[in-house]
């Protein structure tokens, strides 16, 4: 590994300043090693961005996203002397880190849960397989597939990618859309600076559409035992595109339908042979009361959950998960003591001319941070994921309903016009 690695304690699969930047306050410097893609690390520039970072040892480059193939990764990477943890920082990481952390006998995923979790049309036939509530669905290899399947499911379906994260080229189809336009900006939909050039061709999926109110569950697992279970209530834009408005933690449901996502989520793990880390599963409440699986993650949440659960819960949700990764002691924490929402923030598609009321949303109640990337200049596009936003504003409460809104009435005070 070089000698400026021996201090090397946890290994980063894929790259996320997010979480790097909260391991510089919970471990020393040099402790930590990056292992990315290289492509994927010259084109986000990862050498020059770890530097500033003083647990970051150094970046290592293998063949992350290399999932059919996860010996190659165990191959390319020795291992740490003082190695304590694998971490899965990005999710095109989770089955590397699984396989590092299996070949080095620390605790994880489990690559075969891993697998299953990274590839959707694996997870739905695993969930069909185990008794897991969730929408019909099939493959789909091409406009054909999309048409006869959406008539017969009522004239509506959901045709998504079976591999890419942030929403990214999930279309919502009812039965007058153009079949095959959705096709084209769902096959077509990538992020290039993310993914790795060998990853192989797309397949996609096309899903029953249900109806309901959305939620995820967060998990913090430590060898199959669920040790902690939040339930994030989660707002979507309206449109084709189901990327997500806003988070609210906790979530306010009738104590039947959080028994029923406790032991739906006790399945989940089971089921799949899960073995230490978080899970972020995301589901449809049909009728506002029946759970159905729509996708899970095996890695941190994205979207500043991670952050609405510590300011929600108290402690923090990283420090617990790097616990059962390296065998520390079992974190404990008991039931939300407070409550936490961000709203995610938008505008119409066009140039930006005036932006107005940032002022008056950071002093309003509950505010806890307001960035907003766009100014007079900007060209705002049609959000189509996770990536097209502007922006976003956090903020706390008693409850989390208390938190939604004070964050919905303080994004209300924002105004970015476009034109």
């Amino acid at each position: 590994m070089g000698e400026h690695y021996v201090d090397v304690t946890h290994v980063l699969c894929g790259f996320s300043k997010g979480l790097i930047s909260d391991l510089d306050s919970l471990l020393p410097a040099a402790s930590v090693l990056v292992v990315e893609d290289e492509y994927v690390s010259a084109a986000r520039d990862v050498p020059r961005r770890i530097v500033n970072h003083p647990c970051v040892a150094g970046v290592v480059h293998a063949p992350v996203q290399n999932e059919q193939e996860p010996a190659r990764v165990v191959r390319a990477v020795s291992r740490p002397r003082h190695i304590r943890a694998v971490v899965p920082a990005t999710e095109y990481g989770v089955v590397a880190a699984a396989a590092l952390a299996d070949a080095w006998g620390l605790p994880g995923a489990g690559t075969p849960a891993a697998a299953i979790l990274r590839d959707k049309a694996a997870l739905r036939a695993h969930a069909d397989s185990a008794g897991l509530p969730q929408p019909r669905w099939q493959p789909a290899e091409g406009v054909a597939d999309v048409v006869a399947f959406r008539a017969a499911h009522g004239g509506r379906c959901v045709l998504k990618p079976a591999d890419r994260q942030a929403s990214l080229g999930v279309r919502l189809l009812d039965a007058d859309d153009d079949a095959a336009l959705a096709w084209v900006g769902t096959t077509t939909a990538d992020e290039p600076r993310m993914r790795a050039r060998d990853t192989g061709a797309g397949r996609f999926l096309v899903e029953e559409r249900l109806c309901g109110p959305e939620v995820s569950v967060e998990c913090l697992v430590d060898g199959g035992e669920l040790l902690f279970l939040n339930i994030t209530e989660k707002l979507l834009h309206p449109g084709p595109s189901p990327v997500e408005l806003g988070h609210v933690v906790p979530a306010s449901l009738p104590p039947e339908v959080t028994g029923e996502l406790h032991r739906l989520m006790r399945l989940l793990v089971t089921s799949t042979g899960f073995g230490s880390g978080v899970l972020h599963a995301e589901w449809i409440l049909v009728d506002g009361v029946r759970p159905h699986l729509v996708e899970c993650a095996g890695r941190l949440p994205g979207d500043s959950i991670d952050l609405l659960i510590d300011l929600a819960y108290g402690g923090r949700i990283v420090a617990d998960l790097l616990a059962v990764l390296a065998e520390g002691d079992p974190p404990t924490r008991g039931p939300a003591l407070a409550g936490a929402a961000i709203r995610f923030l938008s505008a119409q598609p066009g140039v930006v001319r005036t932006v107005t009321g940032l002022t008056e949303s950071r002093a309003a109640e509950g505010v806890r941070e307001v960035d907003l990337a766009a100014e007079p200049g900007t060209v705002v596009k049609e959000v189509t994921s996770s990536w097209d936003r502007i922006g976003h504003l956090l903020a706390t409460g008693t409850t989390g309903a208390d938190a939604g809104r004070n964050a919905a009435a303080a994004a209300g005070l924002i105004e970015v016009r476009t034109s």
